[in-house]
């Protein structure tokens, strides 16, 4: 096993921790020093080989995993979240993480896993999905399926991260900024120290989870609650209903304004110019909404439009369970227009086609 960690100076450490079967190949877990002790930021996958990883990589740091003090989790998702139960367990470290995402933890542990299976199925039923693509749900319902659902394990915060506070970490200056989008509770944490090269440029660092990558467009789906009701059951909810890619656009701006010197991601590497990297995000998904409006002149359901969505591969290529993120992807952006006014539900259709307005 091979342990990859970066000294990013001035007590900033990442480990890359990888993640199994998966393009991404690893999280960056990051160490920051602090006077209590060690605080990491994520923790990665639950898996033997991650754990191993990440427990190789704090030694590297120079520490022990009883030195570790806390755990800041930027959002919910097991990339990032699943390993913090186990290092609560070996460290007392305490795990903190937004109220929003939180509150999706206890939900997805406490749901009973049909409940989830039940949520799925009507909700891409209602999305217009064929009925080959529902069998397979159908089926894990009938036969009791759905219990090693990624997250029923996930550990339950200790404390809170409150947007726009100073954390308690004796020794440094991290103030917490909340970017929904990715998740509801996704957060940001600035690191507000002068950055160790005196020459770079604007101020302090952004450990920015999955909000701002180098290289990658976030999933931005729907804020999933399978207890509060199916967002896309009837045809005025994607009106009433949350706007996660609103959300994740004014948090862009939000952390453009910031203007770190360097942003610490949670995937791939360490980059600068946090500002062109939000202004191409926010264009992208400008002229993604552009050419959904265009699509929507004939009117579709919304599998119907990600069928005829661009994505990296085309549709007849896309994995069974990558087509579900896709739908949900695509009733994001459908929301967004819908909320814009740009498109509308037509009238007595079922499931709900949309059309473009204006």
């Amino acid at each position: 096993m091979t342990t990859q960690v970066t000294d990013h100076k001035g007590g900033v450490w990442s480990i890359a921790v990888p993640i199994p079967d998966n393009p991404l190949g690893h999280t960056l877990v990051h160490l920051l020093e602090a006077d209590r002790g060690p605080v990491l930021i994520d923790t990665g996958w639950d898996d033997p080989d991650s754990w191993d990883t990440l427990v190789a990589g704090v030694t590297a740091c120079g520490f022990d995993l009883t030195d570790l003090h806390g755990v800041l989790i930027t959002h919910h998702h097991p990339d990032h979240h699943g390993l913090s139960a186990k290092v609560r367990e070996a460290s007392g470290a305490w795990i903190a993480m937004h109220a929003a995402d939180t509150a999706v933890v206890r939900r997805t542990r406490e749901a009973e896993p049909g409940q989830w299976l039940d949520y799925l199925l009507t909700k891409l039923a209602a999305a217009g999905a064929p009925d080959d693509h529902l069998a397979p749900l159908r089926k894990a319902r009938a036969t009791g399926g759905g219990r090693k659902l990624p997250g029923r394990r996930a550990a339950l915060p200790d404390r809170g991260i409150d947007p726009g506070a100073l954390l308690d970490l004796p020794g440094r200056r991290v103030r917490a900024i909340w970017t929904p989008g990715h998740t509801p509770g996704h957060v940001c944490l600035h690191l507000e120290e002068e950055h160790p090269s005196a020459r770079t440029p604007g101020f302090g660092r952004l450990f920015s989870g999955d909000h701002l990558l180098p290289g990658i467009t976030p999933h931005i789906g729907l804020y999933e609650a399978p207890d509060d009701g199916l967002d896309a059951h009837e045809g005025e909810s994607l009106r009433e209903g949350t706007d996660p890619l609103g959300d994740y656009l004014d948090s862009l701006e939000r952390v453009g304004r910031l203007a770190p010197a360097e942003v610490l991601p949670a995937h791939q590497h360490a980059f600068a110019d946090a500002g062109g990297r939000v202004r191409a995000l926010i264009a992208h998904h400008e002229e993604r909404l552009a050419r959904l409006r265009a699509l929507l002149q004939e009117p579709r359901t919304v599998w119907q439009l990600a069928e005829t969505m661009e994505w990296n591969r085309p549709w007849e290529q896309i994995p069974y369970g990558s087509r579900n993120i896709a739908v949900s992807e695509a009733e994001a952006h459908l929301r967004r227009l819908v909320k814009l006014g740009h498109a509308e539900g037509v009238p007595g259709s079922d499931p709900v086609t949309y059309r473009a307005v204006g």
